[in-house]
This record gives structure tokens, C-alpha cells and sequence, in this order.
């Protein structure tokens, strides 16, 4: 897997990952709000009820900080663990002082989501202080007021405990399904990188074949080229012997040169594109001495790699095509950079056999690189020769 895909990967990941906190985030406030809901409606029907003087005004004052640590808790970002600790006390104390002033104890749900927001984002040890906080607080809360056995104290006690650990467990469980996606994305990612690895071992493998092999039975073929054409020079040989000789000795150079230029894609060296167009026709003119043009019109667009090789390769059979088939006088290459997709054409002006449809000239495999692209390649006659038309999409 390349960087590219390995870094679309890993932020794709942390979406995940930051959409499950934010689904537990979601029900924790639910909690919260439903809480809060509940103790303010509540204590506003015990007695004392907040406002007034004394412990009206207590219960007002212990009402609004149990309120407002709990929001805060909720839907602030705390700088460190410690500040979101001492606020979630705050909660509990507060909650745990409506249990002490008003008789109906209806407060006590207060302390389960400063409870539950412990268990979730706190270390646990800061969270085990929490809930042995909110134990003492509610425990002496009860005993304070007087209304409240020992017994239903203790199960009050148990009931917060279990709450705690109820919600610790949910935290490990949430922690341990992303530790076993993230290593299961690993597995994927190692699986792509090896296969990756293959697939680049068996072009490097190729490369290496083409070299020892297609290069230098092609580089001997230069030399032996070179070297007729110099005894042809030199021993009066008839005129169109030696023009064969130089123009079979310019095909075999652009052969090697094209099958380095193999080997170098096959190692994922640079590949060749549009904008090598302009050599290709500089080589056709120097080897046939045909005038050859190219046009480039509208805004540049970022083709892929294969619809870069597949424009340079389109436009290099057809090259071919002129140079073996055609009697042109000029050549001209037009590449349209458009809104719906990018459009090469090459036309020869001069005389040109009409190929039968689907045979030779290399038509074949020009229209499968053109539909491999959803693209579509076109090939015939035009009022001044012939012409190959390949379109591209964007």
C-alpha cells in the first residue's frame, strides 16, 4: 500500500473512531440532561424549596452548582484530568447537599452521570476518586438528614458502585473493540503492503529480464546497424541500400529507446504522458523529415498514470502507423484539454491505404487502452487523409 493510501486509511480510521466518542458522548449527555431534569423538577416540589431565605437559599445555591458542574462537565473541554475531576466533585457535592437539605432524597440521581463521565474519560484512578467521593458524599448526605435507614444506605452504596463498575466495563469494551479494528486495519494494510511487495519484486524480476535480454540483443543490432552503414558509406553502395540501412538503424534506436523507457516504468520510474508529445513529433520529423505539428488547447488537467501512458502511447502507434503506412506531407497532433475529458487526434494530410476495420495498424490495441479508461477511440478517413481520435473522460 502506497502513502497515499495508507494515510486515506488511517484518517478514515480516526472518523471511525471519533464517531463511536461522540455516540457515547451522545448518550451520557442524554443521562445528564434527563438527570438534571429530574432533580431540578423534584427538588422545586420538596421542601425547602429553593429561593427565600436560610435553607431555601442553600438548596437554590447547592441546585445551581450541581446544575452547572454537570453541564460543564458534559460539554466543556477540561485543559487536564484534574480540572475535569474537581468539577465532576463539584456535581457530586452539590447533589449530595440537595440530598442533605431536602427530605424526598430525589437528588441522589444526580451523582450517576458525574459517575458515568468519570468511568468514560477519566484514568482510573482519578475515577475511582470520583466514585469513592460520590459514596462518601451520598452516604453522609443520608446519615445528615436522618430519613434513611442503614440499610438502605449500604444498598444506595452498592447501587453506586455498581454503576461505576457498569460504566468502567463499558469503557474497556468500547477500548478493546477499537484496539481489535485498528489491529484488523493493520492486518490489511500489512496484507496490501506484502502483496504490494510482490507485485513490485515480479516487475523489478521483468526489468531485469527485458535488460539482459531485449536491450542488449537491441543494442547489438544498433552496432551491427552502425556498422553496415559505415562499410555502405564508405564502398559505394548503391543509394537506397544505404537509406534502408539508415532508416532500419533509426527504427532500432527508437526501439532501444523505447524499451529502456519500459524498463524504467516497470522499476516506477516517471511515466511517459502529454507532455512528451512534443518529442515524439520531433523524433517523427527528424526520422522522416515530414513536417510534424502539436497543438495543446485549454486548461491543463491532472490526468492518472494510465490515462497519461495511454495518450503518449496512442499517439505514438499512430506515429508509427503514418511512418510505415502513409504518404504524408504533414503530420499534426491537437490535444483539447475539456470540460468532460481530455481528446487527442492525429491526422496525416496525404495519401494513406484505408485499413479493413479491426486489422493491423495497431488499431486494435490503441481502442482496448481507450476502453479500459471508459474512454473511446475512433480511426478513419478525413478530407485530408486519415485520422485517430482518442477521448478520455474526466
Amino acid at each position: 500500500m502506497n502513502s497515499e493510501a495508507a494515510a486515506a486509511a488511517g484518517v478514515s480510521e480516526l472518523q471511525r473512531v471519533r464517531g463511536r466518542e461522540k455516540a457515547a458522548y451522545l448518550w451520557i449527555r442524554v443521562l445528564g440532561v434527563a438527570a438534571i431534569a429530574f432533580v431540578v423538577t423534584t427538588s422545586f416540589q420538596a421542601r425547602p424549596a429553593p429561593g427565600g431565605g436560610g435553607q431555601s437559599l442553600a438548596v437554590a445555591v447547592a441546585l445551581i452548582v450541581f446544575c452547572g458542574a454537570t453541564i460543564a462537565a458534559m460539554w466543556l473541554t477540561m485543559p487536564r484530568p484534574a480540572v475535569q475531576m474537581a468539577v465532576l466533585l463539584l456535581a457530586v457535592a452539590g447533589a449530595a447537599t440537595l440530598i442533605a437539605l431536602q427530605g424526598n432524597g430525589a437528588a441522589f440521581l444526580g451523582v450517576f452521570p458525574a459517575l458515568c463521565l468519570a468511568a468514560f474519560v477519566l484514568p482510573v484512578r482519578l475515577s475511582a476518586v470520583v466514585a469513592g467521593a460520590a459514596i462518601a458524599a451520598v452516604s453522609t448526605a443520608w446519615l445528615s438528614n436522618g430519613r434513611a435507614s442503614i440499610a438502605g444506605i449500604v444498598l444506595n452504596d452498592f447501587a453506586i458502585l455498581a454503576f461505576y463498575f457498569l460504566s468502567l466495563f463499558a469503557r474497556r469494551l468500547r477500548e478493546s473493540n477499537q484496539r481489535a479494528e485498528l489491529l484488523l486495519r493493520e492486518l490489511e494494510q500489512t496484507r496490501a503492503a506484502q502483496a504490494q511487495a510482490a507485485t513490485l519484486a515480479e516487475r523489478q524480476r521483468l526489468a531485469r529480464e527485458m535488460h539482459d535480454v531485449l536491450a542488449h540483443s537491441l543494442s547489438g543490432l544498433v552496432l551491427n546497424l552502425e556498422g553496415a552503414s559505415l562499410l555502405a558509406d564508405q564502398g559505394g553502395a548503391d543509394p537506397q541500400v544505404r537509406d534502408a540501412i539508415h532508416s532500419a538503424h533509426r527504427l532500432a534506436r527508437t526501439g532501444l529507446q523505447e524499451a529502456r523507457r519500459a524498463i524504467g516504468m516497470l522499476r516506477d520510474d516517471a511515466l511517459p504522458g502529454p507532455r512528451r508529445l512534443a518529442d515524439l513529433a520531433a523524433e517523427f520529423e527528424a526520422d522522416t523529415g515530414v513536417p510534424c505539428r502539436v497543438t495543446v488547447t485549454g486548461i491543463e488537467a491532472e490526468l492518472g498514470a494510465d490515462a497519461r501512458l495511454t495518450v503518449y502511447r496512442v499517439a505514438q502507434e499512430a506515429l508509427t502507423n503514418i511512418r510505415k503506412h502513409a504518404r504524408a506531407g504533414r503530420v499534426e497532433l491537437r490535444l483539447a484539454y475539456e470540460p468532460h475529458g481530455t481528446r487527442l487526434i492525429i491526422e496525416d494530410f496525404g495519401e494513406r491505404p484505408v485499413p479493413e476495420e479491426g486489422t493491423g495498424y495497431g488499431l486494435t490495441g490503441m481502442r482496448e487502452r481507450a476502453e479500459l479508461l471508459g474512454g473511446t477511440l475512433t480511426a478513419g478517413p478525413t478530407d485530408g487523409g486519415f485520422g485517430v481520435e482518442l477521448q478520455v473522460p474526466a
